[in-house]
């Protein structure tokens, strides 16, 4: 359901849920978007609950776009529904999901075929299904979980600067240069993309993933680099420690990470399972 409101003002809210599988216990979640001192939005979150083959999937992804939202915003609508409708997303999920982010990709380029300007998206991801959460990232965007007490990031960040993104880069014909910050052709900052055609060969849309047990983890944070560039992962953490709730943890870590000076897009989308005996 669609809510008018005003694009100007944060927005927030949150939900719960029961896990299914082995692990008898329930998660929350919720969500906090701020458009911040950026002119425009361009980041978009997901919240999906849905059953595939008779299990219960949560989908949650935060996805920050440049050159404009078409990409974020398609990706958002398509990306969630392209896995769970992969005929090998419950039997083979990590290679349901690298091949759903491709197809994503691919349809988003054929959409985008008639613009003139280029745009593009990160798209950090966390996928519940059973006791598995399969985290998956491109750009950076970041995922990061506390287990016992401690900030562990769940994904790393793509920048043109990282040695493995750098070569793959260079090995693909590209280049990286100094740009204020280093970017991919002298262009963009990040390295891996949903979308930016022009940049195709080198800014890929193939996510890295990494796998845990739901048992270990207290929370999750989702967030795009509007909370990543003023607050660390330790910062963040402790913040959501301190409260109980959801979506008022998303919500402060936005307005901490908007009073510390953030100049960009903020969006965070908390998750905190929960014991149910």
């Amino acid at each position: 359901m669609m809510h008018q409101r005003d694009p100007d003002a944060p927005f927030s809210g949150g939900g719960i849920s029961f896990l299914t599988g082995n692990k008898n216990g329930r998660f929350s979640y919720g969500y906090s978007s701020f458009k911040g001192k950026r002119s425009s939005m361009e980041d978009f979150y997901e919240t999906s609950i849905s059953e595939v083959d008779g299990q219960m999937v949560a989908f949650f992804g935060v996805f920050d776009g440049h050159g404009g939202s078409r990409a974020a915003e398609y990706v958002k609508k398509n990306l969630f529904k392209n896995l769970s409708s992969h005929p090998d997303f419950i039997n083979d999920t990590k290679t349901a999901i690298v091949e759903a982010f491709r197809q994503t990709d691919t349809d988003y380029l054929n959409e985008e075929k008639g613009q003139q300007r280029d745009a593009g998206t990160t798209a950090s991801t966390a996928v519940l299904l059973g006791d598995r959460l399969l985290v998956a990232n491109v750009g950076d965007s970041r995922v990061v979980a506390c287990r016992a007490g401690s900030a562990i990031p769940l994904s790393i960040d793509h920048k043109p600067d990282r040695s493995d993104e750098r070569q793959r880069i260079e090995d693909a014909g590209g280049f990286i240069i100094w740009a204020g910050t280093w970017r991919v052709g002298g262009v963009l900052a990040v390295s891996r993309a949903f979308g930016d055609k022009l940049l195709k060969p080198f800014v890929v849309a193939e996510p890295e993933i990494q796998e845990e047990e739901i048992d270990s983890i207290e929370f999750l944070i989702i967030a795009s680099d509007g909370l990543w560039n003023v607050v660390s992962n330790t910062e963040a953490v402790a913040m959501v420690q301190a409260t109980s709730d959801a979506e008022t943890s998303a919500r402060k870590l936005t307005e901490e990470a908007y009073a510390r000076g953030s100049s960009d897009n903020i969006t965070c989308v908390v998750v905190r399972f929960e014991d149910l005996f």
